[in-house]
């Protein structure tokens, strides 16, 4: 390719920006001595066809650094090169002027000569970079924005974008991509998930793995581990070579919202994928290695790690900050995505110190900001330090995974005694936890099942983890699961066990979609798959990670109760309350908003240290909505109960996880009379009722 001219160009904005006259290119490093941007025709060609050496005194202003290339045409690759002090033991800089380094602001991102390995064990020149794209920014939306659901309507659907449609099963045309989620929206909204949750979709470091997972040729497979946070990652893209990212992710979501399905992005801002001392330099640490990362003052080749992956972004540095933030409304803005979760947010809540601060600046900026005012905040409230903000983040429009839900509804369905009044609590939306601090019930993320850990089928199925398959030697993934296998480790043909497994699935997604706050489902949970007792699936790119679509007809009847069930949440306000309940009678209802039982009404077991039985009646918010009636039975044994008195009305059973498809939901026009003042709950079940006038 031809030479092409250059000028100064402008620091902002960051990255290569495409203008009529060319693409200028701009980054950030403090403490850099000289710079060069290197430009690649292809993303596998072995040599630039130019390296242009920027001059401090035309090509620098402030701490940035920037050039604008004439004519330039989009499609071309690029890296940068960085000089700079190199004595790590006392500034705590890794300035290498042989590395070629990923602009941190690339919209798009290619691998094909990327060897993390290989790199990080070069010494001098290596081109086993990665390398940025200069694409065409326009992207017609056909009128497409945000789609701005209220929280506490949402039903959120946690589903990695790659295993969604790579089984053969799935026969996507393109499977494990953008557009092969786009060919499967039809069976979400058939689900009738108000929203998606996307684990990992920035560019990630598929080779960022401990040794002995790699020799078993398995590779970093959620996604936990990004280095470009503006880029869709090339993984999940048809054509990535092309640049083709922000056109194929932008096509998903719009796609998506025409379904009135939202987007909601796991970002992981809490490390990045260049490790600790001995893992790679990527970007960051090319870049700006003291300012981005989290280091020991004594010591600055060591890293603090709160992540346990091996560095720690300094994410309350006021120039990380504003790259977060700037991140974070690009990704709003441009790519109208609706939401985002933030992996061991608890990081974010940490200062330069690594202290935890009560007003953390970042989180705060996040909050406030104009741009993400309409935008679904979440926060995976810990980390992996010890730092459980679960009730305590910082700030009031977040919303956190309720880990402290998840934990007392799997101990109380697997059978533990003495737990009703904090499943009461947490049925109710966690007040103890969110009100204090005048928070609301659109705070709790409630759960039982997400990609960490079991899935639903494991819950029920398995009482250890079984992950030997990651070559950790079984080590990896969380030890207390809170699980019972019904009376068999594992795969079983014992029809009672399969039976009784099946009602305990129902069971917890019944309680799910039944409680006060925001429901979140693992995708493929709606049809039983199965991680083969893995619980720790991150590197099982294959399938045991990938949903499995053989299962929509296997398990068909556990995929119509989850569609009930949902479309049962939807007919009732009265468990989607934007406040939270009070036990008082409202004006102009004839119950109080919820009433609290037992076997017998009005006698909630509150100090039966035995008790594994609980009952509850809610009240209809609205004329046209009905009251329901509550039990839940978690013991061996049936248990006869009393069902509340309503003048004028009668009860019909629209739930009984005791009974086979397609009696164990009931749409309204299906349901039959409760003629009599009591029911028989069968053991470990939900039953369901729903009042309707005389």
């Amino acid at each position: 390719m031809k030479k092409y001219n250059i000028r100064p160009g402008s620091r902002y904005p960051p990255g290569a920006t495409v203008d009529s006259e060319g693409v200028n290119f701009s980054t950030f490093s403090r403490y850099a001595t000289a710079v060069e941007l290197l430009l690649y025709e292809h993303a596998d060609s072995p040599a630039p066809f130019q390296v242009i050496q920027l001059d401090p005194e035309l090509n620098r202003t402030f701490f940035s650094w920037h050039v604008h290339v004439e004519d330039l045409p989009v499609g071309v690759h690029y890296t940068w090169r960085v000089d700079g002090p190199n004595d790590t033991r006392q500034s705590g800089f890794r300035f290498n002027k042989h590395r070629e380094l990923l602009d941190p602001w690339a919209r798009a991102v290619t691998q094909e000569l990327w060897d993390r390995k290989g790199i990080s064990q070069a010494e001098g020149e290596s081109n086993a970079s990665m390398r940025a794209v200069v694409i065409e920014p326009h992207y017609d939306w056909e009128g497409d924005q945000p789609l701005n659901h209220h929280l506490e309507d949402a039903i959120i659907y946690e589903m990695h974008v790659g295993g969604f449609t790579r089984h053969s099963s799935s026969n996507a045309a393109n499977p494990g991509t953008f557009a092969g989620v786009i060919e499967k929206i039809p069976y979400l909204k058939e689900l009738g998930v108000t929203d998606v949750e996307l684990m990992p979709t920035m560019a990630f470091d598929e080779q960022d793995v401990p040794e002995g997972v790699a020799r078993r040729g398995l590779k970093n497979y959620w996604g936990y581990s990004s280095h470009s946070f503006f880029s869709p990652h090339p993984g999940y893209c048809a054509t990535p070579k092309e640049g083709s990212h922000l056109q194929e992710f932008r096509d998903m979501v719009k796609a998506l919202h025409q379904a009135g399905i939202g987007v909601i992005l796991d970002v992981v801002f809490n490390h990045t994928a260049e490790g600790g001392a001995d893992g790679p330099i990527i970007n960051f640490k090319g870049f700006g290695h003291r300012t981005f990362y989290h280091l020991d003052p004594s010591d600055p080749r060591v890293y603090r790690d709160y992540t346990g992956c091996g560095n720690t972004v300094n994410c309350n540095h006021p120039v990380v900050a504003s790259f977060i933030v700037e991140c974070l409304e690009y990704w709003v803005r441009e790519l109208h995505v609706d939401g985002f979760r933030f992996d061991l947010a608890s990081v974010l809540a940490r200062g330069e110190d690594g202290s935890p601060m009560q007003n953390p600046p970042v989180l705060w900026s996040i909050e406030l900001s104009d741009v993400l005012a309409h935008t679904k905040i979440i926060a995976e409230a810990w980390d992996a330090a010890g730092l459980y903000q679960v009730g305590a983040f910082p700030g009031f429009r977040w919303a956190e995974w309720n880990g402290r839900y998840r934990d007392v509804i799997r101990r109380f369905v697997r059978g533990e005694k003495g737990l009703v009044g904090e499943v009461a609590t947490r049925l109710s939306g966690s007040s103890d936890l969110y009100q204090p601090q005048g928070r609301l019930p659109i705070n709790t993320i409630n759960f039982v099942t997400c990609h960490d850990g079991f899935t639903l089928c494991d819950l029920v199925s398995y009482n250890e983890k079984h992950n030997e398959a990651n070559g950790e030697d079984n080590r990896d993934g969380t030890n207390e699961n809170f699980s019972w296998n019904c009376g068999q480790e594992g795969e079983t043909n014992d029809p009672i066990i399969l039976s009784l497994r099946k009602r305990q699935a129902k069971n917890l997604m019944a309680i799910l979609l039944l409680s006060q706050g925001v429901p979140m489902l693992l995708a493929g949970d709606e049809v039983l798959q199965t991680q083969r007792g893995n619980n720790n699936a991150y590197c099982q790119d294959n399938e045991v990670g990938w949903f499995d679509w053989t299962l929509t007809e296997q398990n068909q009847d556990m995929f119509r109760f989850v569609k009930q069930m949902i479309a049962f949440r939807k007919r009732h306000a009265c468990l989607r309350r934007k406040r939270f309940l009070k036990g008082e009678k409202q004006e102009d209802r004839h119950l109080a908003d919820v009433t609290w039982h037992g076997a017998k009404v009005n006698e909630p077991p509150w100090e039966d240290p035995n008790a594994q039985l609980l009952a509850f009646t809610l009240s209809a918010v609205a004329e046209s909505e009905e009251d329901i009636h509550v039990v839940v039975n978690m013991s061996d044994s049936s248990e006869q109960t009393e069902l509340p008195r309503i003048p004028n009305s009668t009860w019909f059973r629209a739930v009984d996880t005791y009974q086979d498809s397609p009696a164990d939901i009931l749409e309204p026009p299906e349901q039959s009379e409760v003629r009599n003042s009591f029911y028989t709950v069968q053991p470990r079940s939900v039953v369901v009722f729903e009042s309707r006038g005389e």
